[in-house]
């Protein structure tokens, strides 16, 4: 069984993940500036020269190196003395640089009918009410074909909901325009905060992250040193892309290897505060992701950071140290070293305390997928160079380039929407203006629903007619998102 050899033991044995269990999940965790940064670099480099693509974020800005080959330093052969290793071989890896801002690398883009609704009201922070509304809105969209691309689009579909919302069609209901104030007001905070771009096309196909070079995989590494100022789009971007990939990539059943490892780095803030609702959607992809030839691993500061219903899925676990200080850090110790199999020679959480900087307990599945016994571990030094790379080309792909620069701004909603406002206005003038030419005899007053009035009837009348010229309504995956049908 072929292993991927990331760490070493005390014996002098090395020691690693099988590759065919890499798609069971993991997690990297570890207090800060005990190395997990190094693992997931090391972890990541061992992969692609496999010819298996990954995916990482890079939060502190200081993972931009795989295109520069390392180099020796007085440190690294201090490390390698002790763990009688020699240096390793300085190598470079392909990269595939993104970045939501489109300032570090490719825009990242999802139009707003593509992430859907729960996530939208979790990025917006709706509380319950206005999150039905907004699942309300998104139906009304996707049954009439009006599409959702940019923020403009669900801007101009919720200000049209406010003006018209006793005069929606059939189905949907009154909507509390209170409520959709509310919503107007999120949407012009989070438009101003300038993040409003990640909205829009071309839209990120999740294919383009699949693909070697000289027979390496691709590191799609996504700077994230702005991003991470905006946390719940961090989280909500994070969430949007499990989806997609779970939406995406075919049934694939047992492979010798994956075919893409993503990992989340700063993790904990995916699961923060989340509804139940989304939490056991996510639970059921992580679940069901891996027989798609997909691996997860988080990487968080502790493992208590992961929900216990995610975190029974994560089959191969790396920790490193933890600082325990305070009642909850002891707590948060306690409950760390149980989710390791029991080692009879290792106090597990003893060990936790006392591990120094690259130094890691670990668990992983063996070829049966059970998990292995504890071990204590040094982890290998990484190939390429360390630290943040001041002379890098963010852009190297001209496909890419030409793919995903500059964006595009095709008739959608808002469009579609000021048409029927300026219609609904014409018909209007015209019907006041016959009416002043002459006054209709009087009829007598009848019992029952009041009439529509003509701005009710050419705004049921456009709406009704949109899902004819578009075509039937979008079919939702599970965590919202649309189906790649």
């Amino acid at each position: 069984m072929e292993k991927l050899n990331i760490a070493k033991k005390n014996d002098g044995t090395y020691f690693g993940p099988c590759l065919d269990m890499i798609n069971r999940h993991g997690l990297i965790s570890g207090a800060t500036g005990t190395g997990k940064t190094i693992t997931m670099k090391l972890f990541v480099e061992k992969l692609s020269e496999k010819g298996i693509p990954t995916f990482l974020v890079d939060v502190k800005g200081d993972l931009n190196g795989f295109e520069t080959s390392g180099k020796s330093s007085d440190k690294l052969v201090k490390r390698l003395e002790m763990l009688q290793e020699s240096l390793p071989d300085f190598q470079t890896f392909p990269v595939q640089y993104w970045d939501l801002f489109g300032e570090k690398g490719l825009p990242i883009r999802t139009t707003i009918s593509d992430m859907g609704p729960l996530l939208l009201a979790r990025l917006l922070e709706l509380n319950e009410v206005q999150s039905s509304i907004l699942h309300t809105l998104f139906k009304l969209a996707d049954d009439e074909g009006l599409l959702l691309l940019d923020f403009k689009d669900i801007k101009a579909l919720v200000e049209y909901a406010y003006a018209n919302s006793t005069s929606l069609p059939q189905g949907y209901g009154s909507l509390n325009k209170a409520s959709l104030s509310a919503i107007i007001r999120q949407l012009n905070t989070f438009e101003q905060q300038n993040v409003s771009d990640f909205f829009g096309e071309q839209a990120l196909e999740i294919e383009d992250f699949i693909g070697t070079e000289k027979g390496k995989g691709y590191i799609n590494l996504v700077d994230a040193s702005k991003l991470s100022m905006h946390p719940k789009l961090y989280s909500t971007f994070l969430l949007w892309l499990l989806s997609e990939l779970y939406e995406t990539f075919p049934e694939e059943g047992d492979l010798v290897q994956p075919k893409m490892v993503y990992f989340f780095d700063e993790a904990h803030l995916i699961f923060d505060k989340i509804s139940p609702v989304l939490l056991n959607q996510i639970e059921q992809v992580v679940r069901l992701i891996r027989s798609k030839g997909i691996g997860i691993y988080f990487v968080t500061q502790s493992p208590t950071d992961i929900p216990d219903s995610v975190l029974g899925q994560l089959g191969n676990r790396i920790q490193h140290g933890l600082r325990a200080y305070t009642a909850k850090e002891i707590k948060q110790l306690k409950l760390a070293a149980q989710g390791f199999r029991v080692n009879p020679t290792l106090d597990i959480e003893k060990e936790l305390l006392e591990l120094g900087v690259g130094e890691a307990l670990v668990s992983f599945l063996d070829e049966k997928g059970v998990p292995e016994v504890t071990e204590r571990v040094q982890i290998l030094a990484p190939s390429s160079a360390f630290g943040h790379v001041e002379e890098v080309n963010y852009f190297n792909h001209h496909s890419l380039n030409a793919k995903y620069q500059m964006p595009l701004d095709r008739a959608s909603a808002f469009e579609k929407l000021h048409e029927s406002a300026n219609k609904v206005a014409q018909n209007a003038k015209g019907q006041d203006t016959s009416s002043n030419k002459s006054t209709p005899a009087q009829t007598p007053k009848k019992r029952g629903r009041k009439p529509d009035s003509m701005v009710e009837k050419v705004t049921k009348s456009f709406l009704s007619s949109l899902g004819r010229s578009v075509g039937s309504s979008l079919a939702r995956g599970i965590l919202g998102t649309l189906k790649k049908l």
